[in-house]
């Protein structure tokens, strides 16, 4: 009788890698959880074979490959699926590496760098005619002062990369969105990313986020699905809280299918689109995305097709992509979406401008997560350990954070 197949899944502490750990664990295939993080909630899984803790990707790239490479051999590894752009820069550098070994779950260095830049994914759509937001991409402060002027405020400034990986140095550099309402507000945040990357300068755009998420072999779609967000961290817009399942829009689909055959994508992506007025391509994100849970648990199951696809060859030509999945379901990240309730409650507002839901409907959201039709992102019941770890570092970091808070003996003294 031949052995399962070996699967490591990198950073292990996330909500969507624990999913992608029982997914394949469920499958029969033997899983190695692995994560820098030594009490990573991905190693409590009953599904988890093994674990394996790395030194951090972004501050050691390098030893993070060098320990992924040398447990490829040791454990037998037949597939690699990096969940972060911080396992996948390193590893997809070193490719010629581990290859000879196992097989790497991402697509090759060039449609990677197309659709990690911003500039050049946005270019791509509009060769392809998917409309993006008016957009001017600049490199200094200067440049940024000139292309203020054709565009109407407030004015969106995002990294043409969310990660920068520097093989040279050995580091991954982080970048985030920000807005300006103003010049003086534009300069002030260009200030010190002038020179360091490029910046795209984009049209504010009102309207509900939706991603259209698809696997793909050589640019031909096996599956799809399609999620609306409901809540975001930080409030001004970044990683998904809480989505639903919608049905898959055949514009929005449309537009998707049409960059991954450009890319000739093989893998996991997913188009992130701004509905409103019309639906405008915000961004395309070639890694795994931290909604996915919500794609398994309304029947789509995204990692046990990526498997079988690296490790069995894509399905038959003949099969159209599968995209049949119960709409309507909702699922949040806890930690997340506790974080949003946190901020809501504050009403710590940046910009005027973002509609940011007020305290009492906080209150409603907070109710109907109770709701036995909300779902957990980790919900499992033959599989409740991650979960219960994730309620503990919650409690931990409250209690560490409400720690802080409080006035220390010597303060409290020196004040009587």
């Amino acid at each position: 009788m031949s052995r399962a197949a070996t699967i490591l899944v990198t950073d292990a502490d996330r909500a969507s890698a624990v999913s992608i750990i029982r997914s394949l664990g469920r499958k029969g295939w033997r899983v190695i959880a692995s994560d820098s993080n030594p009490r990573s909630i991905g190693f409590r899984s009953r599904y988890a074979h093994d674990r394996l803790v790395y030194p951090e990707p972004e501050t050691a790239p390098d030893a993070f490959v060098d320990t992924v490479c040398r447990a490829a051999v040791e454990k037998q590894i037949d597939l690699v699926v990096p969940v972060t752009d911080e396992a996948i820069f390193p590893l997809s550098h070193a490719r010629e590496r581990l290859e000879p070994v196992c097989r790497l779950a991402v697509d090759s260095r060039t449609a990677l760098e197309v659709v990690t830049d911003k500039a050049r994914s946005l270019a791509l759509a509009q060769e392809l005619n998917v409309p993006v937001p008016r957009t001017r991409v600049v490199a200094t402060s200067e440049e940024a002062r000139e292309a203020a002027r054709d565009l109407e405020w407030p004015i969106v400034l995002k990294p043409a990369v969310s990660r920068l990986y520097r093989p040279e140095d050995r580091v991954i550099e982080k970048f985030s969105v920000a807005y300006a309402e103003n010049l003086d507000s534009l300069m002030e945040r260009m200030r010190p990313l002038s020179g360091r990357c490029k910046m795209l300068l984009q049209e504010y755009c009102p309207g509900v986020g939706e991603g259209v998420e698809l696997l793909a072999h050589e640019g031909r779609v096996i599956a799809a699905f399609q999620h609306r967000r409901l809540a975001e961290v930080p409030l001004t817009g970044g990683a998904s809280a809480w989505r639903e399942s919608v049905p898959l829009s055949p514009e929005l689909y449309s537009h998707a299918s049409r960059l991954v055959e450009a890319l000739r994508w093989t893998g996991l992506i997913m188009t992130e689109f701004k509905v409103g007025e019309r639906s405008l391509l915000m961004e395309i994100n070639g890694r795994i995305w931290n909604s996915l849970p919500l794609a398994i648990l309304s029947g789509v199951d995204f990692p046990c097709r990526l498997a079988e696809m690296y490790l069995n060859g894509p399905p038959s030509t003949g099969s159209g992509p599968i995209s049949d999945y119960r709409i309507g379901v909702r699922a949040f990240h806890l930690e997340f979406i506790l974080s949003w309730l946190i901020k809501l409650f504050l009403d710590r507002r940046r910009y005027p401008f973002l509609p940011i839901p007020k305290r009492r409907q906080a209150l409603s959201v907070l109710w109907g997560l109770l709701s036995p039709r909300q779902k957990l992102d980790l919900t499992s019941r033959e599989d409740v350990r991650p979960v219960l770890a994730q309620w503990f570092r919650i409690v931990r970091k409250s209690g560490r954070k409400l720690k802080s808070a409080l006035p220390r003996d010597g303060a409290r003294q020196g004040r009587s």
